[in-house]
């Protein structure tokens, strides 16, 4: 047994949040660092200051339309005491709880709030973030230059990034976006290009399509051995679901890569056709008169083509239309009426057509 077959295969890491489901499955998730995280917190606390502009208006409003002396020093001490309370202590715990963990600067960034077991967040898990967060972190009310330095501190020293306020509510912030690193897919080979142009596609399933094109995307992940049989897996799906055969001489991966980029020069260049005859309808339908747009969908008159590119190197332009047949006056044809229709004056009785009656 050679050496790479019998290295295991890992996958690469990429979730650090270390959350495991119920069902004992490490989540694949990235926990948030401090910059995406200062991020959301200088949008949160733009919102705050508007908010707050927004409820000291409405407050001296309110206040200004009281007689003089209905309000004393301690009562409006009070009111700035709740409005304070409200802004730095309910906006996070009211945002969070009524969407699923996420303020409107998380939800900006990307970031949301779960518990350490991957559960969504409580109350008292953001009462406890909030009131943390306040006291020693964000205004941070106690020793507030020591506090930031300590706060700081713990999210850099932390391995998934985690403040004060996590590590006492037993929180942890989370990316919803998945980073992923787009790769473009290989391309036809020139010796099989004239091949690949002769493929019937036709009965080729658009999942297994997609698989291959999934695998192609992720094949440098594999260890060689591992990629080989799953190429090969695939392209005996993909081999007979596709005619002509192949020619010989090439890996499984190759044959996948051409099957694949044909499909899609032939979708790319099946978009450019009804983007073209799109461009060339659409002023049709804009000039058409007022009683065929009602009778229902309108149609070309007899002997007239329709629009096609005037030249091929020129993509996108339209031949000129050619000239229209006269319309005569009556937008329908004529119907010779019946006799039985003139005759309206009076109701015709029914005659017995039985047979053998004269």
């Amino acid at each position: 047994m050679s050496t790479a077959a019998s290295r295991p295969w890992n996958a690469p890491a990429w979730g650090d949040a270390e959350l495991v489901s119920g069902e004992a499955v490490e989540l694949d998730v990235r926990a948030a660092r401090i910059g995406s995280r200062v991020l959301a917190l200088l949008l949160d606390v733009l919102i705050q200051l508007l908010f707050g502009l927004l409820l000291a208006a409405l407050v001296g409003l309110g206040l200004a339309a009281l007689p003089d002396g209905a309000i004393d020093a301690a009562t409006e001490r009070a009111l700035l005491t709740i409005g304070v309370v409200l802004l730095l202590v309910g906006y996070p715990v009211l945002c969070e709880r009524l969407n699923h963990g996420r303020t409107p600067g998380k939800a900006a960034v990307g970031l949301r709030v779960v518990s350490v077991d991957g559960a969504p967040v409580g109350l008292r898990q953001s009462l406890a973030r909030a009131l943390v967060g306040v006291a020693v972190e964000w205004p941070g009310l106690v020793l507030p230059l020591l506090s930031w330095v300590a706060g700081v501190t713990v999210m850099l020293t932390d391995s998934r990034g985690r403040r004060l306020g996590d590590l006492v509510a037993g929180t942890l912030v989370v990316h919803t976006r998945t980073a992923t690193s787009w790769r473009p897919v290989p391309a036809t080979v020139p010796a099989l290009r004239n091949w690949a142009y002769t493929l019937d596609l036709s009965r080729l399933d658009p999942k297994l399509a997609l698989a291959t094109r999934q695998y192609l995307a992720r094949a440098h992940l594999f260890t060689g051995p591992a990629s080989d049989d799953l190429a090969r897996r695939l392209w005996r799906e993909v081999g007979a679901a596709v005619t002509p055969p192949a020619p010989d001489g090439y890996p499984a991966a190759v044959y996948l890569a051409a099957v694949l980029g044909e499909r899609h020069r032939r979708a790319r260049h099946r978009l450019a056709e009804e983007r073209v005859l799109t461009a060339a309808l659409w002023p049709r339908l804009g000039l058409l008169p007022e009683t065929d747009r009602t009778d229902g969908p309108a149609s070309a008159p007899l002997g007239v083509p329709w629009p096609r590119p005037a030249a091929p190197g020129q993509p996108g332009t339209v031949a000129p239309e050619p000239p229209r047949a006269p319309v005569p006056a009556q937008g329908r044809p004529a119907v010779r009426p019946s006799p039985v229709a003139e005759s309206d004056q009076a109701p015709v009785p029914e005659v017995d057509r039985t047979p053998g009656r004269p």
